[in-house]
């Protein structure tokens, strides 16, 4: 199945059109296709359709390559843009090069065009994946700083090297202050072997959920957190460090706490009126 191509084809020559038509649909495109000479016309194709890719001619009489060009940088989409001339030198496929355009076929070896093309319809791809990866790291980013809990991302040794606005909150170091050292300045000194422990299970490829522990703030004291570490793996799926989520249970603790103790008086109430209960029937 042919693969389908949208070529905009700045190209006042019909004969010369039908044979750059035609060597593509030679190399298993499926060539959709709309010719322009002016800067109006191609102005209004940019505008009113969606194209894979521009191919210009260099030398119009009314309209040129380099006018081409420029209409279309100042469109703004990404697709390639292609110089083919019969009437072009090396150095002038540089400027064009140079300008922005992202390739260049002499009309008499048009037999370059399609590998050509499909270099850069991968190039583009390749563009568009960056963007679209980039865009999501972003948002992936601004969402990790912006939460309440606290994320801090660690390398296998437990060298910080992440620490949002939940981690300062919680624990009192800046960023500056802690990324770079080591997580253990978190872990009280009466449980050595836990981060120990944690980490070795992190590059076992665990993932740990709601782990109950004790964490300490820059100010010396302690405070109960809910823990969720997660492996951070490469593209090879190799563990190369973790993300910790951490959120503070100290309140929920000392609700707790307070509550055991009331249950506690309460029973110890009860028991004792139920002695005095059973004196008084003796």
């Amino acid at each position: 199945m042919s693969e389908l191509l949208r070529v905009l084809i700045v190209e006042d020559s019909v004969d010369d059109t039908f044979f750059i038509v035609r060597e593509l649909q030679r190399g298993g495109f499926h060539v959709e296709f709309e010719r322009v000479e002016t800067a109006t016309s191609m102005q209004a194709a940019l505008d009113t359709r969606v194209w894979d890719l521009v191919i210009s001619d260099y030398s119009m009489p009314q309209f040129g390559g380099p006018a081409a060009l420029t209409l279309f940088l100042h469109h703004g989409i990404d697709v390639p843009f292609i110089i083919v001339s019969g009437a072009m030198g090396e150095e002038l496929a540089v400027e064009m090069l140079k300008a922005g355009a992202h390739n260049y076929v002499m009309k008499d070896n048009l037999s370059r065009l399609v590998p050509a093309v499909r270099q850069e319809l991968r190039a583009a791809l390749e563009r568009r994946v960056r963007r679209q990866t980039e865009t999501t790291a972003a948002f992936l980013a601004s969402l990790v700083e912006s939460c309440e809990d606290a994320i801090v991302g660690n390398t296998l040794d437990g060298t910080v090297v992440s620490w949002n606005v939940g981690a300062e909150r919680l624990y009192g170091y800046t960023a500056p202050e802690i990324v770079g050292r080591s997580v253990s300045l978190l872990i009280p000194q009466f449980r050595p072997q836990e981060l120990p422990e944690l980490l070795e299970k992190i590059k076992q490829g665990e993932h740990i959920e709601h782990f109950e522990t004790v964490r300490m703030h820059k100010d010396g004291g302690a405070r109960q957190v809910s823990l969720t570490i997660s492996p951070i793996k490469d593209a090879s799926g190799r563990v190369i460090g973790s993300s910790t989520v951490a959120r503070d249970i100290s309140q929920r603790k000392q609700e707790e706490s307070e509550r055991l103790a009331l249950i506690q008086d309460l029973t110890s109430a009860l028991a004792r009126a139920n002695g005095l209960k059973e004196s008084f029937s003796a």
